[in-house]
């Protein structure tokens, strides 16, 4: 994490623990700021949204929305490398909702996201618009059809991004991408690309990132009530054509592989592995060596 106080290292500590942390005034007055001005984006880009759709045209605004809000948030994005608009399934790392904002901001990708965010008020409705795919990794008897609404996204010339991490990190590690929701590509459709993304928070990944057992909503309140903006560098690197690696385990393995190549050269070091949201947690102690901060 950044440079930061004991204080404040403790204060993050105990946020992965599930305990919320009490947000002084100048983060409560940060957090009202930030909201009026996300509020105030709504105002103006879901009325014009449907107005497009009712032209039956191609609508830009849930991509310049969520652009908006990630800028509202405090990330400060920087896009290195060139999206593919098209045919294209992108496979990023995982740290943050503001993941999805920045992502979708930087390339108007719709994205595959856990079922439990289409209940969340406000966010699950936004990611509606974005034409979210929403799966659930405990339906096991249900990936067969979660798989067919990919290829149904994927059909329509969609972009779409898979986290295949499923779950965030600090942003200072990866952990094994897996692979089930990826066999929408096996065989792949035709003329469709794999680019892999790196999603690169600096210093502030382990500041910025939902882990450990903190709560999704306490998690939302410490980003917005930061002071300050923190960088959020997006590599959008070289695409590969998946028919170049059979099967969605080797298309996983690429993926990964390109993904932690960019990251340690961002680094200056070998990427290490995810130590776990139980480490985060204190539920389990760090192994020798390993550091949470």
């Amino acid at each position: 994490m950044e440079s930061a106080s004991p204080a404040r290292i403790e204060a993050r500590l105990q946020a992965a623990r599930g305990i919320p942390q009490p947000i002084p005034l100048p983060g409560r007055l940060r957090i009202w700021r930030r909201a009026v001005g996300m509020v105030a984006g709504l105002l103006l880009f879901v009325p014009l949204h449907y107005c497009w759709r009712l032209l039956h045209l191609s609508s830009p605004w849930p991509r310049l929305f969520l652009a908006w809000a990630g800028h509202c948030s405090g990330a400060r994005v920087e896009r290195i490398g060139t999206p593919l608009k098209r045919d294209v399934f992108y496979i990023s790392n995982h740290c943050s909702w503001i993941d999805i904002l920045a992502i979708a901001g930087a390339s108007g990708t719709a994205f595959v996201a856990k079922a439990e965010l289409r209940k969340a008020p406000v966010v699950g409705w936004l990611s509606t618009l974005n034409r979210t795919v929403f799966v659930s990794r405990e339906d096991r008897l249900g990936v067969a059809e979660q798989i067919n609404r990919l290829r149904d996204a994927l059909a329509e010339n969609w972009s779409v991004t898979v986290f295949p991490e499923g779950t965030t990190t600090d942003g200072r590690s990866l952990l094994p991408f897996k692979s089930p929701l990826l066999k929408v590509l096996e065989p792949p459709p035709a003329g469709v690309l794999v680019q892999p993304v790196l999603l690169d928070y600096g210093e502030v990944g382990p500041d910025i990132g939902w882990i450990g057992d903190e709560h999704g909503k306490d998690n939302a309140l410490r980003v917005l009530a930061r002071p300050g903006n923190f960088p959020l560098r997006i590599a959008f690197l070289d695409p590969f054509d998946p028919r170049d690696f059979p099967g969605r385990k080797a298309i996983a393995a690429e993926s990964m592989r390109r993904i932690r190549e960019a990251l340690g050269k961002a680094m200056g070091h070998d990427v290490p592995t995810f130590i776990g949201h139980d480490v985060w947690a204190g539920r389990t102690p760090p192994r020798p060596g390993e550091d949470l901060l």
